[in-house]
């Protein structure tokens, strides 16, 4: 990442790292993130049809991988947080937000795409809203639209009073502050772990590659050894927030159907 090594100096990453200019100039939204989540789209597809396409008594690794992934989704995080009752029906959707995140947080520690686009902040905005709408409806369906919204902002066991401060936080909580934490753990974790990392790597490589001190040299290869460990990190991160992603899903979802509203 020679960008950052100029006459003048180190030049630190920003936002230039993480709002790439247009691939052509004559369409200004077509950059590098849109382009890895239409990729994305394509690999997750490309993946499960691959997997399901021939499935055999002896599976092959395609198809290990493909059930391996939707089994973890499908009972670990729909029919443990949802229940066994109502969970088969949202199954795809959260197969489909794993798989989806993952492959785009995947992409920050790729060789040569080095980039999340889930460090735009409008990616996992869509997403939340996606949840918001699936959530609420799943909720009024269940319960009809008046017996959801008075088991969600009206708590049984709860002193009168309380519900004069408490029944407007819940509904806020249900139609703003759910996608908006959804959306900003999301995004702030992949947009720091993208800066983070890029600081170590474009400082070994300045450290390396820019200057011909050599105590600075020998810091460099101390500061690349770090870029790597914090590689594997964020692999680690990519992995998590795809989890956790889905399984907060899965919680709103399930607090939604249940008589209860939590």
């Amino acid at each position: 990442m020679l960008t950052h090594v100029l006459a003048d100096g180190y030049v630190p990453p920003g936002t230039h790292d993480i709002f790439p200019p247009p691939i052509f100039d004559s369409i200004e939204w077509l950059d590098k993130a849109v382009l890895l989540v239409g990729l994305a789209v394509v690999i997750v597809v490309a993946f499960y049809y691959a997997a399901v396409r021939r499935p055999a008594m002896v599976p092959s690794r395609i198809q290990f991988t493909g059930e391996l992934i939707y089994d973890f989704v499908r009972n670990g995080i729909g029919r443990d947080i949802i229940g066994s009752r109502d969970f088969q029906t949202f199954v795809p959707l959260l197969v489909t937000l794993f798989s989806f995140i993952l492959v785009n947080n995947i992409f920050e520690v790729t060789p040569f795409i080095s980039f999340p686009p889930m460090s735009h902040i409008a990616f996992p905005m869509t997403m939340a809203l996606i949840v918001l709408v699936v959530y609420n409806v799943a909720g009024m369906r269940h319960q009809g639209v008046i017996g959801y919204f008075k088991n969600t902002m009206f708590i049984p066991g709860v002193p009168w009073p309380v519900y004069i401060i408490l029944a407007p936080v819940e509904l806020l909580t249900i139609l703003f502050i759910r996608p908006f934490t959804l959306t900003l753990r999301l995004f702030a974790n992949m947009f720091a772990g993208h800066i983070v990392l890029l600081v170590f790597i474009t400082g070994a490589d300045y450290m390396l590659f820019g200057i011909a001190n050599p105590a600075l040299k020998a810091a460099g290869l101390l500061t690349g050894a770090v870029a790597i460990v914090m590689t594997f990190f964020e692999l680690f991160v990519a992995i998590f927030q795809a989890y956790i992603f889905a399984l907060l899903t899965a919680l709103y979802i399930g607090g939604s159907v249940s008589e209860e509203g939590h």
